[in-house]
């Protein structure tokens, strides 16, 4: 269950009621998602030959190191618009190398992409003041450009095999103030392989689980639930979980401060809810969850 920030109940009813009203109109925004201009160019698509780690058998630590893998192959550059509009945010998703190409227009990275970007940030607008950026922004990990944007968004990285430039590319922006949104992996196997390649990127930094009463959950709205929203279609077989992946976790890293540079959110998919929420048959209950965790993940990042 989720209210508003304010203890108001009847603030809390009204916060709720016009976030309803939103995803409740969002299939007549799908026409107007994407503003006028030339449209975007084609994503690239990511290779890769390295296999995933074996599951660890704590989740909560790291994994041990993996046997020598051949090397993986650097991504195609994304296209990146020759002049960007000036914008207090853009939806940034991470382009990653990985050992599976798949995704629509590129890697494993690119699941969702682009509808999922672009349908949030349409939702985002109409539930905040902020000036986003309407299109989506994919940004390689190795990318000087990757500095100006401080909410960098990655999912399906239980596929994700790093190269050397893109750990310490990561490994930089985090450090610089940057903030990293892991989405949309599930279960022991994909868990070990995260956790091994942030294991690179961050040796010394451990996993930790994020209480309720952390500031991310009540930044915009008061989180005091974690559900796990399922994938597209899932709901309808009968249980949301993919995999061994029974239980949704949110969870963290961060930096020797206490500030929050990752928030992992595990066994759970928020993009496929901002992606099908327009679908009359999806529930509302899972969308309503994602939008707004989504919300209070950009505001912490544009705050802290």
């Amino acid at each position: 269950m989720t209210r508003s920030q304010s203890g108001d109940p009847a603030l809390s009813r009204r916060s709720a009621a016009a976030l309803v009203a939103v995803l409740c109109g969002v299939a007549a925004l799908i026409g107007v998602v994407a503003p006028s201009g030339p449209d975007p160019r084609p994503a690239p698509t990511t290779l890769s030959v390295a296999p995933p780690a074996t599951p660890s058998p704590g989740y909560l630590h790291f994994a041990s190191p993996q046997p020598t893998i051949p090397p993986t192959i650097p991504p195609t550059p994304v296209p990146q618009r020759p002049d960007y509009e000036w914008h207090e945010f853009y939806f940034t998703r991470a382009a990653y190398s990985g050992w599976r190409g798949w995704g629509r227009g590129g890697g494993s990275w690119a699941i969702d992409y682009p509808k999922s970007d672009r349908q949030f940030v349409t939702v985002l607008k109409r539930l905040t003041n902020l000036d986003a950026f309407d299109w989506e922004n994919a940004v390689e990990l190795d990318n000087p450009a990757l500095r100006r944007f401080p909410f960098l968004y990655a999912l399906e990285v239980g596929y994700m095999n790093l190269r050397d430039e893109e750990i310490e590319g990561l490994r930089d922006y985090l450090k610089a103030g940057g903030f990293l949104v892991i989405d949309d992996f599930w279960g022991s196997q994909e868990w070990a392989q995260f956790e091994y390649q942030m294991g690179l990127v961050f040796p010394n930094n451990p996993i930790i689980d994020l209480d309720l009463d952390h500031p991310v959950f009540n930044t915009f709205y008061d989180i005091d639930e974690i559900l796990q929203v399922p994938a597209y279609g899932r709901y309808w077989s009968g249980r949301t979980h993919e995999r061994d992946g029974y239980v949704p976790y949110v969870k963290g890293i961060e930096d020797h401060d206490g500030r929050l540079m990752v928030i992992i959110n595990w066994n759970t998919d928020l993009g496929d809810a901002w992606e099908w929420a327009e679908q009359p048959d999806y529930p509302l209950q899972y969308s309503t969850f994602a939008f707004q965790m989504g919300v209070n993940m950009i505001v912490y990042a544009m705050s802290h």
